[in-house]
């Protein structure tokens, strides 16, 4: 699973819930922002209640405690890095299950490490996020 889209591939991702290191990034960039922590600290991997979770239902429950808070996302922006597969085949469906989430847009671009370090030999992937929020409270 990458951005909610289940990616065939001889390779997948590991994690304590479904794994899908993009929505994690975009969890951990949407709490920062909010000087809300990060996954961990709301979805811990100690809790066998996140065994093998949904990252979109994570993010789901992210967005509400946001919206709870006073808070509205308005645009996302992430970076994958990883060698394989090639996601551009992926992004449109991704973008739009991301954002359908999120309710506002979502960038991804994919890029590769150029054979260099761990992503680079097929060992794992890199993402990071960045989000833009809104205070509706101070609007």
């Amino acid at each position: 699973m990458l951005g909610g889209i289940e990616i065939p591939f001889e390779k997948g991702l590991l994690g304590h819930s479904d794994g899908d290191a993009l929505i994690h990034a975009i969890i951990d960039a949407v709490l920062g922002a909010a000087g809300e922590g990060n996954i961990g600290e709301h979805f811990p991997d100690t809790d066998p209640a996140y065994k093998n979770a949904s990252s979109m239902d994570l993010l789901k429950k992210t967005v509400l405690h946001l919206s709870e808070r006073g808070f509205s996302i308005e645009t996302v922006d992430s970076t994958v890095i990883l060698e394989k597969p090639k996601l551009a085949p992926y992004l449109p469906a991704m973008k739009e299950a991301l954002s359908s989430v999120i309710g506002a847009p979502v960038n991804i671009k994919p890029k590769t490490n150029e054979g260099m370090g761990f992503t680079g030999r097929g060992e794992g992937i890199a993402v990071m996020a960045v989000c833009l929020l809104k205070n509706k409270k101070n609007s």
